[in-house]
């Protein structure tokens, strides 16, 4: 009896072959790629995987067109890591640990599927957003929310220009308010 590989269940029946997963299907390495650029590679499906090209017919040899790059150099969406279990909660400079991360079924890319990387711990220094916009609010023309996250320069600027003379509190209030401004030392509100 022949015993069917565990990377078919992954394999869609009867499916177009450029559409097919990269645990389908064997490429060429193509070293004449531009980093960076698109590519065209020659890929082969794998034993037991059935797929068609845009006709309808059955096909074994194909090409796909993807980015030439390496995995690890994908953007964040394209991949999934491990969280951290011994990351603290309060640390300062910000630590970093060692996640395992994989790429999505869908994405292309050269090199090894999964990899390692070196991932920032969410971390927080201690500082609540509501007192930040508190602060932001009530005395913030005289620079008091920017004292607060650390951002001792641009507080002096709010506090000698009276807050940009209103415009830069009221600036701040929905830089604050949305989150965009934070920290000075990177962490997360508590």
């Amino acid at each position: 009896s022949t015993e069917i590989p565990s990377y078919v269940t992954k394999c869609p029946s009867n499916g177009l072959c450029s559409r097919l997963p990269p645990d389908c299907m064997t490429c060429n390495t193509n070293y004449s790629c531009i980093y960076g650029k698109p590519a065209t590679f020659d890929c082969k499906v794998k034993p037991h995987v059935h797929c068609v090209d845009e006709n309808n017919h059955e096909q074994e040899n194909f090409t796909i067109n993807m980015t030439c790059q390496f995995c690890w150099q994908l953007a964040t969406t394209d991949y999934v890591c491990t969280n951290s279990t011994s990351c603290m909660t309060v640390s300062c400079p910000r630590q970093r640990y060692n996640a395992t991360c994989t790429v999505r079924d869908h994405i292309h890319c050269l090199g090894n599927r999964v990899f390692p990387k070196m991932l920032y711990c969410n971390w927080t220094g201690g500082y609540k957003w509501s007192t930040a916009l508190a602060l932001s609010i009530t005395l913030g023309g005289f620079g008091a929310d920017r004292f607060y996250l650390g951002q001792w320069r641009e507080g002096l600027g709010k506090l000698f220009s009276f807050g940009g003379l209103g415009i830069w509190t009221l600036i701040d209030v929905l830089l604050i308010g949305v989150g965009y401004v934070g920290p000075a030392d990177g962490s997360l509100y508590i």
